[in-house]
């Protein structure tokens, strides 16, 4: 009985660790990359470089130093005019039903793309704090 229960607590404690085990940033990246080519280069090309005057680069974007508002237009999807880079940019964008884990994954590969850099990895616990 005691190595029935030994084994089992084994099992379980594995479960839930890897159940709430972090994603490594490079995996997450790597989904990231994924989200992008299917919900974000339709508008914003596959290079980041966007659409002048009508949708914003993503590539050395000033507008991604904000992280919170990044994650809020992922989210939520923006309207509105926008400064970025220096120019106004004043479409919508709408929320493309993600959940909070491929927003952070989206979010981590776009401010580690295109010349973005960031030392700091977006967690599903980030975004789902921005309301």
């Amino acid at each position: 009985m005691k190595i029935f229960t030994i084994i089992y607590s084994s099992i379980i404690l594995t479960v839930f660790h890897n159940l709430f085990e972090k994603k490594p940033l490079d995996e997450s990246i790597a989904d990231g990359k994924e989200l992008y080519n299917d919900f974000c280069s339709q508008c914003h090309l596959t290079d980041g470089k966007g659409v002048k005057g009508v949708y914003p680069p993503l590539a050395n974007s000033d507008f991604l130093l904000d992280v919170e508002k990044t994650i809020n237009s992922i989210k939520y999807g923006l309207k509105g005019p926008i400064i970025v880079n220096g120019e106004k940019y004043n479409s919508i964008m709408i929320s493309q039903g993600l959940d909070d884990e491929e927003i952070s994954d989206v979010v981590n590969y776009i401010l580690n793309s295109w010349g973005n850099t960031s030392a700091n990895i977006v967690t599903e616990e980030m975004v789902s704090a921005v309301r």
